[in-house]
């Protein structure tokens, strides 16, 4: 009789109250609750596609639909397929060139990154509101624009007949244009500009917290204005370097669409081998593995951004 009035009194109760006594029934309290819905989207979004390449990296590869077979053909067993895909990895120079150009073209450009965008996220930390207003809203504008728009913009600026050579030729600096498509000058250029604003904004957030005070007790010491941005200001903002290093680095060695669309057949990264494996060789075993060892090569990163995102957090707390 109990069971009985408990159903019916749960029945009168709204959705709401249905869902509240449901949950804790299940012991899940609501701080439990805020926090497994994130770790829910994660195993499902990440988690288990990666489960899903990590088993395609380990098939064989054949002739069908889906271009792989189960992890051991004759069906007697499990067996691991390391030698084809993981092991040509190592062994054939196209992949190791591929990652060590990835690393290099993400490492220089995120170096000018930042050369570029510590300067402006200091001036916009140190100029008015109103100005810092519109810098901000200059920095985040882009992003209102198609990714691909925006690379495929630097086409028609770039090319043997585009703006930039003909307004060089119009004033009179060259006579001849400049090649400048499908070279690692147009995929640095590229990536640069589409990555910059990742740079400025962990920047502009840093510095805009920094207590001012202490630049003027240094200057008060006779500390001269270069040598304290050095020792006070550059170590004070070192997270957010770090964080908008992280930020360029991490997406730009995968980078695909600016090697495919700005850079010539010198500028191999592996973003474009992936796709070569994927889809013009239909080798899915090989580019699962190409995918997981990326996956494993930007783990390095990851930590020591989260390292730094966990220290920022320590201070604010």
């Amino acid at each position: 009789m109990a069971s009985t009035e408990t159903v019916r009194s749960a029945s009168r109760l709204p959705a709401s109250g249905w869902l509240h006594n449901l949950l804790f029934s299940l012991g899940i309290r609501g701080r439990t609750l805020v926090i497994g819905i994130p770790f829910l989207w994660l195993f499902l979004y990440f988690f288990v596609p990666f489960l899903i390449v990590l088993k395609v990296s380990v098939a064989f590869i054949a002739i069908a639909q889906p271009p792989y077979t189960h992890l051991c053909p004759d069906g007697t067993g499990y067996c691991l397929n390391l030698s084809d895909s993981y092991g040509r990895l190592v062994n054939d120079a196209l992949y190791i060139k591929a990652y060590l150009n990835s690393l290099v073209v993400a490492a220089v450009s995120t170096v000018i990154c930042l050369l570029i965008g510590y300067p402006f996220a200091y001036g916009m930390a140190r100029c008015g509101h109103s100005v810092r207003n519109i810098l901000l809203m200059l920095v985040i504008l882009p992003f209102w624009t198609s990714f691909l728009i925006r690379v495929y913009a630097w086409i028609g600026l770039l090319k043997n007949n585009g703006l930039i050579n003909d307004v060089l030729i119009w004033i009179g600096f060259i006579d001849s244009p400049i090649s400048m498509m499908n070279t690692n000058f147009a995929v640095y250029l590229g990536i640069v500009y589409s990555y910059l604003p990742f740079m400025i904004l962990p920047l502009y957030a840093n510095l805009e917290k920094m207590d001012m005070s202490l630049i003027e007790a240094a200057t008060d010491l006779g500390c001269k204005p270069l040598k304290a941005f050095f020792v006070i200001t550059v170590p004070l903002s070192f997270p957010g370097i770090v964080a908008g290093s992280m930020l360029v680095f991490i997406p730009a060695v995968g980078e695909y669409v600016i090697p495919e669309l700005l850079g010539g057949p010198s500028s191999l990264m592996i973003g474009r081998v992936l796709w070569s494996e994927f889809f013009s060789n239909r080798d899915w075993p090989t580019a699962s593995a190409v995918a997981i060892a990326i996956l494993l090569a930007l783990v390095v990163p990851l930590m020591i951004y989260q390292k730094f995102q966990d220290k920022e957090l320590e201070k604010e707390s």
